[in-house]
Protein backbone atom coordinates (compact mmCIF):
# COMPACT_ATOMS: atom_id res chain seq x y z
CA UNK A 1 0.00 0.00 0.00
CA UNK A 2 1.19 3.52 -0.74
CA UNK A 3 1.20 6.05 2.08
CA UNK A 4 0.01 8.77 -0.31
CA UNK A 5 -3.16 6.76 -1.02
CA UNK A 6 -4.06 6.03 2.62
CA UNK A 7 -5.87 8.10 5.21
CA UNK A 8 -3.27 8.29 7.99
CA UNK A 9 -3.94 11.62 9.71
CA UNK A 10 -1.09 11.77 12.24
CA UNK A 11 -0.93 14.75 14.59
CA UNK A 12 1.87 16.22 16.70
CA UNK A 13 -0.22 17.54 19.58
CA UNK A 14 -1.24 15.41 22.54
CA UNK A 15 -5.08 15.44 22.61
CA UNK A 16 -6.43 17.35 25.60
CA UNK A 17 -9.09 14.73 26.43
CA UNK A 18 -6.67 11.78 26.32
CA UNK A 19 -5.67 10.54 29.79
CA UNK A 20 -3.50 7.49 29.12
CA UNK A 21 -0.77 6.55 26.66
CA UNK A 22 -2.84 4.29 24.43
CA UNK A 23 -5.57 6.90 24.01
CA UNK A 24 -3.03 9.61 23.16
CA UNK A 25 -1.14 7.47 20.67
CA UNK A 26 -4.24 6.03 18.99
CA UNK A 27 -5.35 9.57 18.19
CA UNK A 28 -1.89 10.91 17.32
CA UNK A 29 -1.11 7.93 15.07
CA UNK A 30 -4.38 8.35 13.20
CA UNK A 31 -5.88 5.05 14.34
CA UNK A 32 -9.14 6.44 15.73
CA UNK A 33 -11.24 9.57 15.87
CA UNK A 34 -13.86 10.46 18.44
CA UNK A 35 -17.47 10.81 17.29
CA UNK A 36 -19.10 11.41 20.68
CA UNK A 37 -18.36 10.61 24.30
CA UNK A 38 -17.32 6.95 24.43
CA UNK A 39 -17.75 6.26 20.70
CA UNK A 40 -14.95 6.11 18.13
CA UNK A 41 -14.40 5.60 14.41
CA UNK A 42 -11.53 3.31 13.49
CA UNK A 43 -9.55 4.77 10.61
CA UNK A 44 -7.64 2.56 8.11
CA UNK A 45 -4.56 1.80 10.24
CA UNK A 46 -6.65 1.15 13.35
CA UNK A 47 -9.07 -1.08 11.47
CA UNK A 48 -6.22 -3.10 9.94
CA UNK A 49 -4.97 -3.89 13.44
CA UNK A 50 -8.46 -4.71 14.70
CA UNK A 51 -9.00 -7.05 11.75
CA UNK A 52 -5.78 -8.89 12.59
CA UNK A 53 -6.83 -9.29 16.21
CA UNK A 54 -10.27 -10.49 15.12
CA UNK A 55 -8.74 -13.04 12.77
CA UNK A 56 -6.45 -14.42 15.49
CA UNK A 57 -9.43 -14.74 17.82
CA UNK A 58 -11.54 -16.35 15.08
CA UNK A 59 -8.83 -18.88 14.21
CA UNK A 60 -8.41 -19.94 17.83
CA UNK A 61 -12.15 -20.18 18.45
CA UNK A 62 -12.61 -22.32 15.34
CA UNK A 63 -9.62 -24.49 16.25
CA UNK A 64 -11.11 -25.05 19.73
CA UNK A 65 -14.37 -26.27 18.17
CA UNK A 66 -16.56 -23.20 18.61
CA UNK A 67 -18.96 -22.27 15.80
CA UNK A 68 -19.39 -18.69 14.68
CA UNK A 69 -22.83 -17.14 14.37
CA UNK A 70 -24.15 -13.61 14.75
CA UNK A 71 -27.13 -12.51 16.83
CA UNK A 72 -28.88 -9.11 16.92
CA UNK A 73 -27.43 -6.24 18.92
CA UNK A 74 -31.05 -5.03 19.23
CA UNK A 75 -32.72 -7.41 21.69
CA UNK A 76 -36.18 -7.53 23.33
CA UNK A 77 -36.09 -6.30 26.92
CA UNK A 78 -38.39 -9.19 27.82
CA UNK A 79 -35.50 -11.68 27.59
CA UNK A 80 -33.48 -9.64 30.08
CA UNK A 81 -36.46 -9.36 32.40
CA UNK A 82 -36.82 -13.14 32.43
CA UNK A 83 -33.30 -13.52 33.81
CA UNK A 84 -33.50 -10.49 36.12
CA UNK A 85 -30.50 -8.84 34.53
CA UNK A 86 -32.48 -5.84 33.34
CA UNK A 87 -32.35 -4.80 37.01
CA UNK A 88 -28.73 -5.90 37.47
CA UNK A 89 -27.48 -3.72 34.62
CA UNK A 90 -29.76 -0.83 35.56
CA UNK A 91 -28.86 2.45 33.88
CA UNK A 92 -25.80 0.92 32.21
CA UNK A 93 -28.13 -0.71 29.68
CA UNK A 94 -29.27 1.27 26.63
CA UNK A 95 -33.07 0.93 26.36
CA UNK A 96 -35.35 2.14 23.59
CA UNK A 97 -38.95 1.79 22.46
CA UNK A 98 -39.82 0.90 18.90
CA UNK A 99 -42.78 2.41 17.03
CA UNK A 100 -45.05 -0.30 18.47
CA UNK A 101 -44.19 0.78 22.04
CA UNK A 102 -42.16 -2.39 22.67
CA UNK A 103 -39.05 -2.04 24.83
CA UNK A 104 -35.72 -3.17 23.40
CA UNK A 105 -32.11 -2.99 24.55
CA UNK A 106 -28.76 -2.61 22.83
CA UNK A 107 -27.01 -5.73 24.06
CA UNK A 108 -24.15 -5.21 26.53
CA UNK A 109 -23.55 -8.95 26.14
CA UNK A 110 -25.61 -11.84 24.75
CA UNK A 111 -26.26 -14.65 27.26
CA UNK A 112 -30.01 -14.20 26.96
CA UNK A 113 -30.17 -14.36 23.16
CA UNK A 114 -27.82 -17.34 22.85
CA UNK A 115 -29.77 -19.20 25.53
CA UNK A 116 -33.03 -18.31 23.77
CA UNK A 117 -31.73 -20.04 20.64
CA UNK A 118 -30.42 -23.01 22.61
CA UNK A 119 -33.89 -23.45 24.13
CA UNK A 120 -35.38 -23.62 20.65
CA UNK A 121 -32.75 -25.75 18.91
CA UNK A 122 -31.11 -28.05 21.51
CA UNK A 123 -33.35 -30.73 23.02
CA UNK A 124 -31.27 -33.93 23.29
CA UNK A 125 -28.04 -34.93 25.00
CA UNK A 126 -26.95 -36.20 21.56
CA UNK A 127 -26.67 -32.59 20.36
CA UNK A 128 -24.34 -31.60 23.19
CA UNK A 129 -21.79 -30.19 23.74
CA UNK A 130 -22.21 -27.10 21.56
CA UNK A 131 -20.12 -23.92 21.68
CA UNK A 132 -21.33 -20.87 19.72
CA UNK A 133 -19.58 -17.50 19.40
CA UNK A 134 -19.82 -14.14 17.71
CA UNK A 135 -17.65 -11.04 17.22
CA UNK A 136 -19.86 -7.94 17.29
CA UNK A 137 -20.29 -4.48 18.83
CA UNK A 138 -21.64 -4.27 22.37
CA UNK A 139 -23.13 -1.26 24.13
CA UNK A 140 -22.95 -0.02 27.71
CA UNK A 141 -24.07 3.42 28.83
CA UNK A 142 -21.02 4.15 30.96
CA UNK A 143 -21.59 6.98 33.41
CA UNK A 144 -18.13 8.32 32.63
CA UNK A 145 -16.52 6.94 29.47
CA UNK A 146 -12.76 7.29 29.81
CA UNK A 147 -9.36 5.98 28.76
CA UNK A 148 -10.30 5.95 25.09
CA UNK A 149 -11.44 2.51 23.95
CA UNK A 150 -10.74 0.89 27.33
CA UNK A 151 -13.99 2.19 28.79
CA UNK A 152 -16.25 3.23 25.95
CA UNK A 153 -19.97 3.09 25.32
CA UNK A 154 -19.62 1.02 22.16
CA UNK A 155 -16.94 -1.64 21.83
CA UNK A 156 -16.16 -4.83 19.92
CA UNK A 157 -16.32 -8.08 21.84
CA UNK A 158 -15.96 -11.76 21.10
CA UNK A 159 -18.44 -13.65 23.24
CA UNK A 160 -18.89 -17.42 23.22
CA UNK A 161 -21.40 -19.65 25.01
CA UNK A 162 -21.06 -23.38 25.60
CA UNK A 163 -23.90 -25.80 26.35
CA UNK A 164 -23.08 -29.12 28.03
CA UNK A 165 -24.91 -32.05 29.59
CA UNK A 166 -22.59 -32.85 32.53
CA UNK A 167 -20.22 -30.99 34.87
CA UNK A 168 -17.33 -32.98 33.39
CA UNK A 169 -18.26 -31.89 29.88
CA UNK A 170 -18.64 -28.26 31.00
CA UNK A 171 -15.17 -28.39 32.54
CA UNK A 172 -13.80 -29.71 29.26
CA UNK A 173 -15.46 -26.87 27.32
CA UNK A 174 -14.19 -24.34 29.88
CA UNK A 175 -10.66 -25.69 29.67
CA UNK A 176 -10.71 -25.57 25.86
CA UNK A 177 -11.64 -21.88 25.96
CA UNK A 178 -9.15 -21.16 28.75
CA UNK A 179 -6.35 -22.62 26.62
CA UNK A 180 -7.62 -20.88 23.48
CA UNK A 181 -7.41 -17.56 25.32
CA UNK A 182 -3.83 -18.25 26.28
CA UNK A 183 -3.01 -18.81 22.61
CA UNK A 184 -4.89 -15.67 21.53
CA UNK A 185 -3.01 -13.37 23.88
CA UNK A 186 0.34 -14.99 23.14
CA UNK A 187 -0.23 -14.63 19.39
CA UNK A 188 -1.20 -10.97 19.90
CA UNK A 189 2.16 -10.44 21.59
CA UNK A 190 0.74 -9.57 25.02
CA UNK A 191 2.33 -10.28 28.39
CA UNK A 192 -0.58 -11.42 30.55
CA UNK A 193 -1.45 -12.99 33.88
CA UNK A 194 -4.39 -15.25 34.69
CA UNK A 195 -6.20 -14.55 37.96
CA UNK A 196 -9.21 -15.93 39.76
CA UNK A 197 -12.19 -13.65 39.28
CA UNK A 198 -15.69 -13.04 40.55
CA UNK A 199 -18.54 -13.90 38.23
CA UNK A 200 -20.40 -10.72 39.19
CA UNK A 201 -23.57 -10.05 37.21
CA UNK A 202 -22.76 -13.01 34.95
CA UNK A 203 -23.41 -15.46 37.78
CA UNK A 204 -22.01 -18.98 37.92
CA UNK A 205 -19.59 -21.02 39.96
CA UNK A 206 -16.13 -20.22 38.64
CA UNK A 207 -14.24 -17.66 36.60
CA UNK A 208 -10.74 -16.67 35.47
CA UNK A 209 -9.67 -13.28 34.20
CA UNK A 210 -6.87 -12.58 31.71
CA UNK A 211 -5.17 -9.34 32.68
CA UNK A 212 -2.40 -7.22 31.18
CA UNK A 213 -0.29 -5.76 34.02
CA UNK A 214 0.23 -2.02 33.49
CA UNK A 215 -0.09 1.11 35.60
CA UNK A 216 -2.89 2.60 33.50
CA UNK A 217 -5.21 -0.35 34.14
CA UNK A 218 -8.44 0.08 36.08
CA UNK A 219 -8.31 -3.44 37.50
CA UNK A 220 -6.22 -4.38 40.53
CA UNK A 221 -4.45 -7.73 40.74
CA UNK A 222 -3.91 -9.15 44.21
CA UNK A 223 -1.15 -11.76 44.38
CA UNK A 224 1.36 -13.45 46.63
CA UNK A 225 5.06 -12.97 45.95
CA UNK A 226 5.63 -16.71 45.66
CA UNK A 227 3.13 -16.91 42.78
CA UNK A 228 0.87 -19.38 44.60
CA UNK A 229 -2.19 -17.11 44.39
CA UNK A 230 -3.51 -14.37 42.13
CA UNK A 231 -6.99 -12.88 41.88
CA UNK A 232 -8.59 -9.65 40.83
CA UNK A 233 -9.54 -7.29 43.62
CA UNK A 234 -13.23 -8.24 43.50
CA UNK A 235 -12.38 -11.92 44.03
CA UNK A 236 -9.30 -11.73 46.26
CA UNK A 237 -9.83 -13.60 49.51
CA UNK A 238 -8.06 -12.56 52.70
CA UNK A 239 -7.33 -14.44 55.89
CA UNK A 240 -9.63 -13.62 58.84
CA UNK A 241 -7.97 -11.31 61.32
CA UNK A 242 -7.19 -12.81 64.73
CA UNK A 243 -9.82 -12.34 67.43
CA UNK A 244 -8.97 -9.40 69.63
CA UNK A 245 -8.57 -10.28 73.33
CA UNK A 246 -11.79 -9.94 75.31
CA UNK A 247 -12.09 -6.93 77.60
CA UNK A 248 -14.36 -5.76 80.40
CA UNK A 249 -16.46 -3.34 78.42
CA UNK A 250 -19.18 -1.21 80.03
CA UNK A 251 -22.66 -1.14 78.47
CA UNK A 252 -23.20 0.71 75.19
CA UNK A 253 -23.36 4.48 75.53
CA UNK A 254 -24.98 6.85 73.05
CA UNK A 255 -22.99 10.01 72.34
CA UNK A 256 -24.40 13.16 70.73
CA UNK A 257 -22.57 13.73 67.41
CA UNK A 258 -24.49 16.53 65.67
CA UNK A 259 -24.06 16.68 61.89
CA UNK A 260 -21.19 14.18 62.04
CA UNK A 261 -21.92 11.32 59.63
CA UNK A 262 -18.70 10.18 57.98
CA UNK A 263 -16.05 7.89 59.47
CA UNK A 264 -13.43 10.63 59.30
CA UNK A 265 -15.71 13.22 60.95
CA UNK A 266 -16.77 10.84 63.73
CA UNK A 267 -13.15 9.91 64.45
CA UNK A 268 -12.17 13.57 64.66
CA UNK A 269 -15.16 14.36 66.90
CA UNK A 270 -14.70 11.41 69.28
CA UNK A 271 -10.90 11.14 69.12
CA UNK A 272 -10.99 7.55 67.88
CA UNK A 273 -9.50 5.67 64.90
CA UNK A 274 -11.25 4.26 61.81
CA UNK A 275 -10.08 0.73 62.72
CA UNK A 276 -12.10 1.05 65.96
CA UNK A 277 -15.35 1.80 64.15
CA UNK A 278 -17.97 -0.27 62.36
CA UNK A 279 -19.53 0.95 59.11
CA UNK A 280 -23.11 -0.22 58.66
CA UNK A 281 -24.16 -0.09 55.01
CA UNK A 282 -27.73 -0.66 53.86
CA UNK A 283 -28.38 -2.35 50.50
CA UNK A 284 -31.32 -3.29 48.38
CA UNK A 285 -31.14 -6.91 47.17
CA UNK A 286 -33.98 -7.19 44.65
CA UNK A 287 -36.55 -5.74 47.01
CA UNK A 288 -35.08 -7.14 50.23
CA UNK A 289 -33.14 -4.90 52.62
CA UNK A 290 -29.68 -6.11 53.61
CA UNK A 291 -27.19 -4.68 56.10
CA UNK A 292 -23.46 -5.16 55.62
CA UNK A 293 -20.93 -4.49 58.38
CA UNK A 294 -17.26 -3.69 57.75
CA UNK A 295 -14.58 -2.15 59.90
CA UNK A 296 -14.13 1.61 59.58
CA UNK A 297 -10.74 1.35 57.86
CA UNK A 298 -11.93 -1.27 55.36
CA UNK A 299 -13.90 -0.97 52.13
CA UNK A 300 -16.89 -3.17 51.37
CA UNK A 301 -16.59 -5.43 48.33
CA UNK A 302 -20.01 -5.51 46.58
CA UNK A 303 -19.06 -8.63 44.61
CA UNK A 304 -18.23 -10.56 47.77
CA UNK A 305 -21.46 -9.35 49.34
CA UNK A 306 -23.36 -10.57 46.28
CA UNK A 307 -21.79 -14.02 46.62
CA UNK A 308 -22.47 -14.10 50.38
CA UNK A 309 -26.14 -13.55 49.55
CA UNK A 310 -26.25 -16.40 47.03
CA UNK A 311 -25.51 -14.32 43.90
CA UNK A 312 -28.32 -11.82 44.55
CA UNK A 313 -27.44 -8.49 42.94
CA UNK A 314 -27.17 -5.62 45.44
CA UNK A 315 -27.30 -1.85 45.19
CA UNK A 316 -26.99 0.78 47.89
CA UNK A 317 -30.41 1.54 49.28
CA UNK A 318 -31.97 4.95 48.73
CA UNK A 319 -32.14 7.45 51.63
CA UNK A 320 -35.84 6.76 52.26
CA UNK A 321 -35.17 3.04 52.72
CA UNK A 322 -32.20 3.72 54.99
CA UNK A 323 -34.26 6.03 57.18
CA UNK A 324 -37.13 3.54 57.34
CA UNK A 325 -34.87 0.66 58.39
CA UNK A 326 -32.49 2.49 60.74
CA UNK A 327 -34.96 5.06 62.09
CA UNK A 328 -32.27 7.69 61.46
CA UNK A 329 -30.92 9.90 58.71
CA UNK A 330 -28.15 8.62 56.45
CA UNK A 331 -24.81 8.45 58.28
CA UNK A 332 -26.05 7.15 61.62
CA UNK A 333 -26.80 3.47 60.92
CA UNK A 334 -25.55 0.88 63.39
CA UNK A 335 -25.89 -2.86 64.03
CA UNK A 336 -27.49 -2.76 67.49
CA UNK A 337 -31.11 -3.82 67.13
CA UNK A 338 -30.86 -3.85 63.35
CA UNK A 339 -30.96 -7.60 62.67
CA UNK A 340 -34.68 -7.77 63.33
CA UNK A 341 -35.41 -5.03 60.81
CA UNK A 342 -33.54 -6.38 57.78
CA UNK A 343 -33.81 -9.46 55.60
CA UNK A 344 -30.14 -10.35 56.11
CA UNK A 345 -27.20 -8.91 58.03
CA UNK A 346 -23.73 -9.92 56.79
CA UNK A 347 -20.85 -9.26 59.21
CA UNK A 348 -17.32 -9.11 57.87
CA UNK A 349 -14.73 -11.37 59.56
CA UNK A 350 -12.78 -8.34 60.77
CA UNK A 351 -15.87 -6.93 62.51
CA UNK A 352 -16.59 -10.25 64.22
CA UNK A 353 -12.98 -10.23 65.52
CA UNK A 354 -13.31 -6.82 67.21
CA UNK A 355 -13.38 -6.62 71.02
CA UNK A 356 -15.19 -3.29 71.13
CA UNK A 357 -16.28 -0.67 68.61
CA UNK A 358 -17.96 2.65 67.93
CA UNK A 359 -21.03 2.46 65.68
CA UNK A 360 -23.95 4.52 64.48
CA UNK A 361 -26.75 4.62 67.04
CA UNK A 362 -29.71 4.28 64.61
CA UNK A 363 -30.64 7.69 65.93
CA UNK A 364 -30.02 10.91 64.05
CA UNK A 365 -26.97 12.82 65.31
CA UNK A 366 -25.90 10.02 67.66
CA UNK A 367 -23.21 7.32 67.73
CA UNK A 368 -22.77 4.51 70.22
CA UNK A 369 -19.59 3.66 72.12
CA UNK A 370 -18.72 0.37 73.87
CA UNK A 371 -20.41 -1.86 71.30
CA UNK A 372 -19.25 -5.51 71.56
CA UNK A 373 -19.91 -7.81 68.57
CA UNK A 374 -21.78 -10.90 69.77
CA UNK A 375 -22.91 -9.21 72.96
CA UNK A 376 -24.73 -6.13 71.68
CA UNK A 377 -25.64 -7.45 68.25
CA UNK A 378 -25.65 -11.00 66.87
CA UNK A 379 -22.90 -12.35 64.64
CA UNK A 380 -24.73 -15.63 64.07
CA UNK A 381 -28.47 -16.27 63.83
CA UNK A 382 -31.11 -17.20 61.27
CA UNK A 383 -30.57 -14.01 59.28
CA UNK A 384 -27.05 -13.01 60.42
CA UNK A 385 -23.85 -14.51 59.04
CA UNK A 386 -20.11 -13.82 59.17
CA UNK A 387 -18.30 -13.73 55.82
CA UNK A 388 -15.37 -12.15 53.98
CA UNK A 389 -17.06 -9.15 52.36
CA UNK A 390 -14.30 -6.56 52.18
CA UNK A 391 -11.66 -5.54 49.68
CA UNK A 392 -8.13 -6.77 50.28
CA UNK A 393 -5.68 -4.08 51.29
CA UNK A 394 -1.96 -3.76 52.14
CA UNK A 395 -1.10 -5.75 55.25
CA UNK A 396 -3.56 -8.55 54.49
CA UNK A 397 -2.48 -12.15 54.03
CA UNK A 398 -3.73 -15.15 52.09
CA UNK A 399 -3.00 -18.51 53.72
CA UNK A 400 -0.45 -16.73 55.87
CA UNK A 401 1.43 -15.07 52.99
CA UNK A 402 1.36 -11.31 52.53
CA UNK A 403 -0.50 -10.12 49.45
CA UNK A 404 0.76 -7.54 46.97
CA UNK A 405 -1.02 -5.32 44.47
CA UNK A 406 -0.52 -4.21 40.89
CA UNK A 407 -2.69 -2.54 38.24
CA UNK A 408 -3.87 -4.24 35.09
CA UNK A 409 -6.23 -4.17 32.11
CA UNK A 410 -8.78 -6.95 31.80
CA UNK A 411 -8.76 -8.27 28.22
CA UNK A 412 -10.72 -11.51 28.64
CA UNK A 413 -12.71 -13.56 31.12
CA UNK A 414 -14.12 -17.09 31.18
CA UNK A 415 -17.07 -18.19 33.32
CA UNK A 416 -18.76 -21.39 34.37
CA UNK A 417 -22.37 -20.20 34.37
CA UNK A 418 -24.05 -23.45 35.33
CA UNK A 419 -27.84 -23.34 34.93
CA UNK A 420 -28.51 -19.69 35.82
CA UNK A 421 -29.73 -18.81 32.31
CA UNK A 422 -30.83 -22.18 31.00
CA UNK A 423 -33.31 -22.67 33.85
CA UNK A 424 -34.86 -19.23 33.45
CA UNK A 425 -35.09 -19.39 29.66
CA UNK A 426 -35.99 -23.05 29.27
CA UNK A 427 -32.81 -24.36 27.59
CA UNK A 428 -33.37 -28.00 28.50
CA UNK A 429 -32.27 -31.33 27.05
CA UNK A 430 -33.41 -34.93 27.48
CA UNK A 431 -30.92 -37.53 28.71
CA UNK A 432 -30.77 -41.20 27.65
CA UNK A 433 -33.75 -42.05 29.83
CA UNK A 434 -35.86 -39.16 28.55
CA UNK A 435 -35.51 -37.10 31.74
CA UNK A 436 -35.35 -33.32 31.23
CA UNK A 437 -32.37 -31.28 32.51
CA UNK A 438 -31.24 -27.67 32.08
CA UNK A 439 -28.10 -27.24 29.98
CA UNK A 440 -24.89 -26.43 31.84
CA UNK A 441 -23.49 -23.25 30.34
CA UNK A 442 -20.16 -21.51 30.06
CA UNK A 443 -19.49 -17.96 28.86
CA UNK A 444 -16.26 -16.63 27.37
CA UNK A 445 -15.54 -12.99 26.48
CA UNK A 446 -12.63 -11.14 24.87
CA UNK A 447 -12.38 -7.37 24.45
CA UNK A 448 -11.07 -6.87 20.91
CA UNK A 449 -10.51 -3.12 21.34
CA UNK A 450 -8.86 -3.73 24.69
CA UNK A 451 -6.26 -6.02 23.12
CA UNK A 452 -5.35 -3.20 20.77
CA UNK A 453 -5.09 -0.58 23.53
CA UNK A 454 -3.26 -2.96 25.88
CA UNK A 455 -0.60 -3.67 23.26
CA UNK A 456 0.04 0.07 22.96
CA UNK A 457 0.15 0.49 26.75
CA UNK A 458 2.76 -2.27 26.94
CA UNK A 459 4.84 -1.37 23.91
CA UNK A 460 5.62 2.29 23.28
CA UNK A 461 8.36 4.85 23.73
CA UNK A 462 8.66 8.62 23.54
CA UNK A 463 8.39 8.43 19.75
CA UNK A 464 5.21 6.37 19.46
CA UNK A 465 3.84 2.83 19.20
CA UNK A 466 5.94 -0.35 18.95
CA UNK A 467 3.57 -2.97 17.55
CA UNK A 468 3.99 -6.73 17.94
CA UNK A 469 4.33 -7.88 14.35
CA UNK A 470 1.27 -10.13 14.52
CA UNK A 471 -1.13 -7.21 14.99
CA UNK A 472 0.80 -4.35 13.37
CA UNK A 473 -1.15 -2.62 10.58
CA UNK A 474 1.83 -3.32 8.29
CA UNK A 475 4.91 -5.47 8.82
CA UNK A 476 7.37 -3.26 6.93
CA UNK A 477 7.58 0.38 5.91
CA UNK A 478 9.87 1.30 3.00
CA UNK A 479 10.97 4.92 3.25
CA UNK A 480 12.66 6.62 0.29
CA UNK A 481 14.27 9.73 1.77
CA UNK A 482 14.69 11.62 -1.52
CA UNK A 483 11.41 11.28 -3.38
CA UNK A 484 12.67 13.62 -6.09
CA UNK A 485 15.64 11.36 -6.95
CA UNK A 486 14.64 8.83 -9.66
CA UNK A 487 17.32 6.31 -8.66
CA UNK A 488 16.22 6.39 -5.01
CA UNK A 489 12.56 5.95 -5.98
CA UNK A 490 13.48 3.08 -8.31
CA UNK A 491 15.32 1.13 -5.57
CA UNK A 492 12.46 1.74 -3.09
CA UNK A 493 9.80 0.72 -5.62
CA UNK A 494 11.64 -2.45 -6.60
CA UNK A 495 12.10 -3.50 -2.97
CA UNK A 496 8.45 -2.67 -2.23
CA UNK A 497 7.24 -4.88 -5.10
CA UNK A 498 9.59 -7.76 -4.26
CA UNK A 499 8.46 -7.83 -0.63
CA UNK A 500 4.80 -7.46 -1.58
CA UNK A 501 5.10 -10.33 -4.07
CA UNK A 502 6.66 -12.42 -1.29
CA UNK A 503 3.52 -11.94 0.80
CA UNK A 504 4.86 -9.23 3.11
CA UNK A 505 2.52 -6.42 4.21
CA UNK A 506 4.41 -3.32 3.12
CA UNK A 507 3.64 0.38 3.36
CA UNK A 508 5.63 2.49 0.87
CA UNK A 509 6.05 6.05 2.14
CA UNK A 510 5.96 7.74 -1.27
CA UNK A 511 5.03 11.17 0.08
CA UNK A 512 7.05 14.13 -1.15
CA UNK A 513 8.19 15.15 2.33
CA UNK A 514 11.48 15.55 4.19
CA UNK A 515 13.05 12.39 5.57
CA UNK A 516 12.76 13.59 9.15
CA UNK A 517 8.98 13.88 8.89
CA UNK A 518 8.74 10.42 7.37
CA UNK A 519 10.88 8.92 10.13
CA UNK A 520 8.78 10.55 12.84
CA UNK A 521 5.56 9.23 11.31
CA UNK A 522 7.05 5.75 10.90
CA UNK A 523 8.01 5.70 14.59
CA UNK A 524 4.64 7.11 15.65
CA UNK A 525 2.54 4.50 13.83
CA UNK A 526 4.92 1.80 15.06
CA UNK A 527 5.50 -0.48 12.06
CA UNK A 528 7.97 -3.17 13.23
CA UNK A 529 10.57 -2.94 10.41
CA UNK A 530 11.71 0.13 8.51
CA UNK A 531 13.82 0.05 5.35
CA UNK A 532 15.31 3.42 4.44
CA UNK A 533 16.52 4.23 0.92
CA UNK A 534 18.54 7.43 0.25
CA UNK A 535 21.07 8.90 -2.16
CA UNK A 536 23.85 7.19 -0.25
CA UNK A 537 22.05 3.87 -0.70
CA UNK A 538 22.23 4.20 -4.46
CA UNK A 539 25.89 5.26 -4.43
CA UNK A 540 27.07 2.61 -1.97
CA UNK A 541 24.64 -0.10 -2.99
CA UNK A 542 22.98 -0.63 0.39
CA UNK A 543 19.89 0.31 2.42
CA UNK A 544 19.31 0.87 6.10
CA UNK A 545 17.22 -1.76 7.90
CA UNK A 546 15.95 -0.96 11.38
CA UNK A 547 13.69 -2.64 13.92
CA UNK A 548 11.24 -0.21 15.51
CA UNK A 549 11.99 -1.72 18.93
CA UNK A 550 15.73 -1.05 18.67
CA UNK A 551 17.78 2.13 18.45
CA UNK A 552 20.46 0.87 16.11
CA UNK A 553 20.08 0.15 12.40
CA UNK A 554 21.98 -2.08 9.99
CA UNK A 555 23.36 -1.44 6.52
CA UNK A 556 22.39 -4.22 4.10
CA UNK A 557 23.31 -4.64 0.44
CA UNK A 558 20.40 -3.81 -1.84
CA UNK A 559 20.38 -7.27 -3.39
CA UNK A 560 20.25 -8.87 0.07
CA UNK A 561 17.70 -6.51 1.62
CA UNK A 562 14.71 -8.68 0.81
CA UNK A 563 16.29 -11.73 2.45
CA UNK A 564 17.28 -9.69 5.51
CA UNK A 565 13.76 -8.33 5.94
CA UNK A 566 12.26 -11.82 5.58
CA UNK A 567 14.70 -13.09 8.22
CA UNK A 568 13.65 -10.33 10.64
CA UNK A 569 9.96 -11.03 10.02
CA UNK A 570 10.47 -14.73 10.79
CA UNK A 571 12.33 -13.84 13.98
CA UNK A 572 9.62 -11.45 15.17
CA UNK A 573 6.86 -13.92 14.37
CA UNK A 574 8.59 -16.65 16.37
CA UNK A 575 8.19 -14.47 19.46
CA UNK A 576 4.40 -14.55 19.11
CA UNK A 577 4.00 -18.13 17.98
CA UNK A 578 2.31 -20.88 19.99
Amino acid sequence: MRYSQMLIPTVKEVPAEAEITSHKLMIRAGLIRKVASGTYTYLPLGWRTLRKIIEIVREEMDWAGAQEIIVPCLQPLELWQQTGRSEDYGETMFRLKDRHERWNVLGPTAEEVFTFHAAAELNSYKQLPVNLYQITPKFRDEFRPRFGVLRSREFIMKDAYSFDATPESLHKSYTAMYNAYRRVFTRCGLEYVIVEAESGEMGGTGSHQFTIPCESGEDTIVYTADGSYAANLEKAAVDPLPKEPARDVPPPQDVHTPNVGTIEAVCAFLGTQPRDMIKTLIFDARGQTVAALVRGDHELNPEKLTQALGSIHVELADPATIERVTLAKVGFAGPVGLAGRVFKMIVDHAVAAMAVAVTGANKTDYHTKNVVPGRDFPVSSDNVAVADIRLAQPGDTYHGTSVQFKKGIEVGQVFKLGTKYSQKLGANFKDESGALHPCLMGCYGIGINRIMASAIELYNDENGIIWPISIAPFEVIVTPVNQDEPDVVKVAEELYHRLTDAGVEVLLDDRDLRGGIKFKDADLIGIPIRVTVGKKSVVEGNVEVKLRAKAESERVAIDKAEAKVMELIRSLKEKVSV
